[in-house]
């Protein structure tokens, strides 16, 4: 028989570094919540149209990289390939605009899938977290975007963060730009890529995020959005720098950002990184303001602005840093009964350490050695060890045993809780406050 693998391009994620994803997407939402996004969950399929519509035409993700297919009623549908599009259909068809006071400030965890060329870190499906801030066109809402993202990276431990930011500029910036590209790149054309060449004729600022090596120097010696910005453009993108450096939030100035979605417009932004180990994982996280994108799936012209980070290369990032020692599975206690006729009182004495206590305890199913039980007891890094035999079950009590300190006491079972709680407090009761 034929092994039957995953499918190319996924993952199985389980044991720690399924615990690896739980405490940074957890840390992720606990902060967006301290700055008041609420959680939402659009579905992982949506009709095609929301993306081509929404992400356009000219991007990499509609033109090579999304799942589409038809249903069993002819119905042309696509796995989400990113969150932003279907979210903004979520706000239209729903009214949320209508409904919430602006701006409406939502967040997001969940898979995407894009078909690409599976390499280290980069997979077929993957899963994103973000953030869109939607209905207000402030500067300072970009701003504060901006920040969370950044608070984000901090407070996962990631030291000297880089974070590229550009203007793409208003609608008005970006014609003028398009056209004074097209003229520098009409000369070089030839010469570039196949990619680059569609590009020319769909969207010349698709260009300029081009990573083939030797068309790199004639996109540096391309033209700069600066020149072309509008006046309102300009003074937009002056108020943003002013407010993350009346933040201290480093920033550089990358002209040759550009985000490789077709939304964006004005303030676009990228969030570099490089381990202690030297290793560059260039962007971790991006994002950026868009102002058509709802009135393209049908809803009101109101402006938003989001990030997103990849969890995969996030946790990949964290573990090259040394950041995930904490997220092993560790047992509070494991419970040890001596013979088959303390299971069930074992049982009993695990269930009201879970439901009382909210600890977290295993036990041993087996009839083996003790000796044995207690090797099992360390490879679960169990804190506590509770022994069971003939005589705690006749007393209803049990032998609680620290493992680290190699103490134990016996403990009637009515009074069990609250002295789990005062030993588990004497002895971890710091390392919890520090978790």
């Amino acid at each position: 028989m034929e092994e039957i693998k995953n499918v190319k391009g996924t993952h199985d994620v389980y044991a720690d570094e399924n615990n690896a994803y739980e405490k940074v997407e957890n840390l992720m939402k606990s902060i967006a919540e301290i700055y008041a996004y609420q959680g939402v969950r659009p579905p992982v399929l949506e009709h095609s149209p929301v993306f081509v519509r929404g992400v356009g035409e000219g991007s990499d993700i509609v033109r090579k990289e999304m799942y589409t297919f038809l249903d069993k009623g002819g119905r042309e549908l696509t796995l989400r390939p990113e969150f932003t599009a279907g979210i903004m259909r979520l706000v239209v068809q729903n009214k949320l605009y209508a409904t919430n006071e602006l701006p409406l400030k939502l967040y997001y965890v969940g898979p995407v899938f894009r078909y690409e060329r599976p390499q280290l870190g980069r997979y077929r499906q993957f899963n994103q977290f973000g953030v869109e801030s939607i209905g207000h066109n402030s500067p300072l809402n970009d701003v504060e975007v901006i920040v969370l993202a950044y608070t984000i990276l901090c407070s996962l431990g990631l030291e000297n963060v880089k974070i590229k930011i550009n203007t793409l500029g208003d609608e008005e910036s970006r014609n003028n730009y398009r056209n004074a590209l097209k003229a520098y790149f009409a000369g070089h054309i030839e010469n570039m890529c196949v990619d680059c060449k569609s590009r020319f004729e769909i969207n010349p600022l698709r260009i300029l995020d081009c990573k083939v090596p030797e068309d790199r120097p004639i996109i540096e010696g391309a033209p700069k959005i600066g020149a072309y910005l509008s006046k309102d453009s300009q003074e937009r993108f002056d108020q943003v720098l002013e407010a993350l450096e009346a933040l201290q939030i480093p920033y550089e100035i990358n002209q040759s950002l550009v985000r490789g979605l077709d939304y964006y417009s004005e303030t676009v932004f990228e969030f570099h990184y490089k381990s202690k180990e030297g290793n560059d994982y260039g962007a971790v996280g991006a994002g950026g303001h868009y102002g058509k994108l709802m009135s393209e799936l049908g809803g009101p012209d109101l402006p938003g602005v989001g990030f997103s980070f990849g969890i995969e290369r996030i946790v990949s990032v964290l573990k090259d840093d040394g950041l995930l020692e904490d997220v092993k599975n560790q047992l509070d206690a494991y419970i040890m009964p001596l013979d088959k006729e303390s299971m069930i009182y074992a049982e009993e004495v695990a269930v009201i350490l879970r439901n009382s206590g909210g600890y977290k305890v295993d036990m041993c199913f087996d009839n083996v050695k003790l000796g044995n039980m207690f090797k099992r007891a360390a490879n679960k890094k169990a804190k506590f060890a509770i022994i069971i035999g003939e005589n705690e079950v006749k007393e209803e009590s049990v032998v609680l045993k620290d493992l680290a300190k190699q103490e134990q006491i016996t403990v009637k079972v009515e009074e069990l809780v609250d002295k789990f709680d005062e030993l588990y407090e004497a002895s971890y009761g710091e390392e919890e406050e520090e978790l």
